[in-house]
């Protein structure tokens, strides 16, 4: 299931034809560059975890994108966190790192997955309300590239629902990948495209940086709780290693003896987000680059350590947490998916282009946005503050180094099968929001419709302030969380967590789209 009924459904035919959830996956990845162009793409780059029946193992397909190797601090001046344009574009690793999945653990040919997006571009989708807004809201901004509202814009008039999308650049471009694979898009005609595009625009990507890109398949991320297996991707993703110690030191505390929507739960968790995304602001980068104490940051004996710093009678000042490293925002958009099938594999994949539709800039000729995943660094180098800036050493710009992501796909095994597939966008907000969905099922033993439609909260550590969705609930135990020194601030949503819950004794799959955005679950 996805954010795109036309990506489910093609998904759903995959397995139809014979091909697994990796095969199903892949096509779903590429439908999805054509469906949902603010984050579904060809220029970005995510995680996918991939459960394997035969060997009963997961694994991390890690193509999170790197910067160019001419990118440096000097080379990119003037380029901001929320920044857009050539300069912002990290080398993209979404074909490759779908590529490496299906090599690895595909069964259909590589052209049967990526000719339905192909026809989808060429015949045109039809628009619906969700996608009409966001491309209306996205051509106002002052940084749309020419060549954007060329492919984008509907001949100066807004989109309304029921129009027809036709990306005809786009279908010629996905042809190329289906008849001549990856290589075409990193060292093939369509690399040729992107050269000259960051030549036009004056970005520093070369021919070089894409020739060099390489998708890796990494060992995941594993924390137990409650009896259970929980797998996220490791660094240059923060997410497994954030959720990972997030459940250990909820594990100390009897959850489910707790009201799910009482303040003291409510601070418990506020307290467990403070100090995991303390650690990721200390520690965590692209492992190429850093040395990252993952022993330690996933012991039990530490969660212990930390849970036993928390108070039930006040919050912890978030300063008072990370002094020593405080002096004196990571993109939205992004996109999650969830297949499984009756063989046993199941697939958590979550991508993006970084903010919604990425740098602003359409590659000439080719029909996709690039990725502006190059803001992702840490752009106010030592300096971390009450604002939320963060500085620290692990994520500061090097050429050919990965920005920290904070993209969790997950998978939760039960008796070492399938059991729980979940994941959402929403940039830092990401880990929290996987977080919360798991321990509603596993913790509180809510339905998975329950446990996606569930109000979510979110603390980042910096700035010290609990976001939090679902007035209803959370406001009602409002004051009693001032009361203990935590600062609220409401948002319209926090994620976008289309999930799956799997039954392997009876061989059941219950699916469960998010309606934040807007999703489709199906199944045969």
């Amino acid at each position: 299931m996805s954010v795109s009924p036309e990506a489910t459904q093609i998904g759903l035919d995959i397995l139809r034809a014979g091909g697994n959830a990796v095969d199903a996956a892949v096509a779903m990845a590429f439908a999805l560059a054509v469906t949902f162009p603010a984050a579904g793409n060809i220029g970005g780059g995510g995680f996918m975890m991939i459960y394997d029946p035969q060997s009963a193992q997961v694994y991390t397909v890690e193509y999170r994108e790197t910067a160019p190797a001419a990118a440096t601090y000097e080379t990119l001046r003037g380029v901001t966190a929320t920044s857009r344009g050539h300069k912002t574009v990290g080398v993209p690793g979404t074909v490759r790192g779908l590529e490496l999945a299906h090599r690895r653990f595909g069964r259909l040919p590589w052209a049967d997955l990526v000719r339905p997006a192909v026809r989808l571009a060429e015949e045109g989708i039809v628009v619906r309300a969700p996608l009409a807004r966001s491309l209306n809201a996205i051509l106002r901004h002052p940084d749309v590239s020419a060549e954007m509202r060329r492919v984008y814009g509907n001949n100066g008039r807004p989109w309304k629902p029921g129009d027809r999308l036709v990306q005809p650049d786009l279908a010629k471009t996905l042809e190329i990948i289906a008849r001549e694979g990856a290589d075409a898009f990193y060292e093939g005609p369509i690399a040729e495209l992107i050269v000259r595009e960051m030549k036009r625009g004056g970005g520093v990507l070369t021919a070089q940086d894409l020739a060099r890109y390489r998708a890796h398949l990494r060992p995941p991320i594993r924390a137990v709780y409650r009896g259970f297996e929980i797998y996220g991707p490791p660094p240059p993703s923060s997410g497994g290693v954030v959720l990972a110690e997030m459940l250990h030191m909820l594990d100390g505390f009897d959850l489910d003896r707790r009201s799910r929507w009482s303040a003291e739960t409510l601070h418990l968790l506020a307290e467990v987000m403070k100090r995991a995304y303390l650690d990721r602001a200390r520690y965590l980068g692209d492992p190429d680059f850093v040395r990252i104490p993952l022993q330690r940051l996933l012991s039990r004996d530490y969660a212990r350590s930390l849970a036993q710093s928390i108070r039930f009678d006040r919050a912890t000042p978030a300063e008072e947490l990370g002094k020593e490293i405080l002096t004196n925002r990571e993109g939205q958009h992004t996109t999650h998916f969830v297949v499984a099938d009756s063989t046993g594999f199941a697939v958590s994949n979550t991508y993006t282009l970084q903010d919604s539709y990425g740098s602003l800039v359409v590659v000439r000729g080719g029909g996709f946005l690039l990725n502006n995943e190059m803001t992702d660094f840490n752009w106010t180098p030592g300096r971390t503050d009450a604002s939320g800036n963060i500085g620290t050493p692990p994520n500061v710009l090097e050429p050919n180094k990965r920005m920290l992501s904070s993209q969790t796909p997950v998978i939760v095994l039960r008796d070492r099968k399938p059991y729980l597939l979940t994941g959402s966008p929403g940039g830092r907000t990401i880990i929290n929001t996987s977080l919360q969905v798991t321990i509603n099922v596993l913790a509180f033993q809510m339905s998975l419709r329950e446990a996606v439609d569930a109000p979510r909260i979110h603390h980042q550590w910096m700035p010290d302030v609990i976001v939090y969705e679902g007035a209803e609930r959370i406001e009602v135990v409002r004051p009693a969380l001032e009361r203990l020194g935590h600062q609220l601030r409401r948002v319209g949503r926090i994620g976008d967590a289309h999930s799956v819950l799997v039954d392997s004794v009876h061989r059941r799959f219950v699916g469960e789209a998010d309606g934040r955005i807007e999703g489709a679950a199906a199944a045969f």
